[in-house]
C-alpha cells in the first residue's frame, strides 16, 4: 500500500485478541497487510511458532505472543501490566476474544453465564478502558471490538452469550459518547454466520444449517477471510469519522 493510503497502517502497533485462529487470525493477517506490528494473546497462543505468528511474520511485520486466559480478572491484569510495559504504545485493539457455551435458558448454569460473561464483556471492558486511557492521553487510538448478530436478535440457547453481545453494542456507544471528541474511535464488527468453531455444532445440524443458509441472502457462510477489509477499514484513517457503529457482516442477514 502507497504511504498516502487512507488504509495504510505502516508503523502502527494493533493488539488483537483471540487471534489463533478463525475471525481473528484473519484480522491480525489484514492489519500486518495494511503494515501493523501485531501483539498476538489468546488463552492457547502458542509464545513461539504459532500459525498467527508465521502468516504476519510472511507478511513482513513483527509479531510478538501472550497467553491470557479472559475468564480470570487477576489474569487480564498481569497481561495488562505486562503488554503495557513491554509495548508502550498500542494504536489499535481488537477485542476479539469470545466464547459461546450453548444450554437451553432454563437449564443455563451460573458456571456457564459466569464464564462467558467474563471473556465476553468483563475482560474486554478493562482492556479498552486501561489501553484507551493511553489513546486518550497521545489523542489518538481506534478500539474495534467483535459483536454479533446476537448485538441485535435473541439467538436460541445461548442466553449467555446473547447478552453479552448486547451488552458489547451497548458499551460501543458508551465508550464512543466519551471518547470520540478525544480522538478514539471505538466501533464494532457483527459478524453474521461464519465458517469457525464456535458455529461448528449449528453447521453439523442438517435443520438448523438449512433454515440458517435459507435466510442469507449472499447464499453462503462467511469466511474468517470477509472480516480483512472490515477491520482494516476501522483501523485506519479512513474511518476517522466513523464512531460508536456496529458494522454487520453477515452476506445481508440482518437486512432479510
Amino acid at each position: 500500500m502507497g504511504k498516502d493510503s487512507l488504509f495504510d497502517l505502516t508503523n502502527k502497533v494493533a493488539l488483537v485478541t483471540g487471534c489463533n485462529r478463525g475471525i481473528g487470525k484473519a484480522m491480525a493477517e489484514a492489519l500486518a497487510e495494511a503494515g501493523a506490528d501485531i501483539i498476538g494473546v489468546s488463552s492457547s497462543l502458542q509464545l513461539s511458532g504459532s500459525e498467527t505468528e508465521k502468516a504476519i511474520h510472511e507478511r513482513g511485520r513483527k509479531f510478538k505472543a501472550y497467553q491470557c486466559d479472559f475468564g480470570r480478572r487477576q489474569s487480564v491484569y498481569d497481561f495488562l501490566k505486562k503488554v503495557q510495559a513491554e509495548n508502550p504504545v498500542i494504536d489499535i485493539l481488537v477485542n476479539n476474544a469470545g466464547i459461546i457455551l450453548r444450554q437451553p435458558a432454563a437449564e443455563h448454569s451460573d458456571e456457564y453465564w459466569d464464564k462467558v460473561i467474563d471473556i465476553n464483556l468483563n475482560s474486554q471492558f478493562i482492556l479498552s478502558r486501561e489501553i484507551g486511557a493511553g489513546m486518550i492521553n497521545r489523542g489518538s487510538g481506534k478500539i474495534i471490538f467483535t459483536a454479533s448478530l446476537l448485538t441485535f436478535q435473541g439467538g436460541i440457547d445461548v442466553p449467555g452469550y446473547a447478552a453479552s453481545k448486547g451488552a458489547i453494542g451497548s458499551l460501543v456507544k458508551a465508550l464512543s459518547n466519551e471518547w470520540a471528541s478525544k480522538g478514539v474511535n471505538v466501533n464494532a464488527i457483527a459478524p453474521g454466520y461464519v465458517s469457525t468453531d464456535n458455529t461448528e455444532d449449528l453447521r453439523n445440524n442438517p435443520e438448523r444449517s438449512s433454515a440458517i443458509l435459507g435466510r442469507i441472502p449472499a447464499d453462503r457462510w462467511g469466511e474468517p477471510e470477509d472480516f480483512k477489509g472490515p477491520v482494516v477499514f476501522l483501523a485506519s484513517k479512513a474511518a476517522d469519522y466513523v464512531h460508536g457503529t456496529i458494522l454487520t457482516v453477515d452476506g445481508g442477514w440482518m437486512g432479510r
